[in-house]
């Protein structure tokens, strides 16, 4: 899966990038089909796992895109510049909502588990949501260089361009965010090391 999601992304080059920016809905179709589950992705742990919000992102981002790809100067990844666009999407889109969203029933996706194993099944699912949880509590500032650092695996260069801030600020957005987890997150120390 992950082989596929780079060779699909190697595919989308400036000659892509510069036929949607003519109006080539061919191009733009790649764009999305290459791009659509990282967006829904961010999305999705952005906002705890609200699939609907997630979607609505997803759809605003991909709109903007269409109406706004003209303005990608080339001057940065286009990966850096659609990722400004999710974290812009996301911020306005929980600006809209202003109230919690909490976990759906899905989220953590159909795992067989053997009955003897429930128990210890059970304490990851419950360990999984308080982290989650933790994570969705954060402020959007520092919300966001989190999911990029540890869903989406960006440098901090790449996670400054996105945000538009410098690296000092995203390491101390990161070293906020840790400490505030790791207050947050304090009753479950023997959970993790058990």
């Amino acid at each position: 899966m992950e082989q596929r999601a780079v060779a699909s992304e190697q595919k989308i080059d400036e000659h892509v990038i510069e036929a949607c920016q003519q109006g080539d809905r061919e191009a733009f179709r790649l764009l999305f089909e290459t791009y659509q589950s990282k967006v829904y992705s961010i999305s999705l742990y952005y906002f705890k796992g609200d699939e609907s919000s997630a979607r609505d992102v997803t759809q605003a981002v991909f709109l903007k895109l269409m109406t706004k790809i003209e303005q990608f100067r080339r001057d940065a990844e286009f990966t850096t510049w659609l990722y400004r666009l999710v974290a812009n999407a996301c911020m306005d889109e929980q600006r809209k909502r202003r109230r919690f969203l909490p976990f759906g029933d899905g989220f953590m996706g159909g795992q067989d588990v053997e009955k003897k194993g429930q128990e210890k099944h059970y304490e990851r699912i419950e360990l999984a949501d308080s982290v989650k949880a933790a994570i969705g509590e954060l402020k959007p500032k520092l919300r966001l260089p989190m999911l990029l650092k540890y869903v989406e695996g960006l440098s901090y260069d790449e996670m400054a361009e996105a945000l538009d801030c410098s690296k000092g600020t995203i390491a101390s957005r990161l070293n906020r965010g840790h400490k505030i987890l790791a207050q947050r997150l304090s009753h479950l120390r023997g959970a993790l090391s058990g």
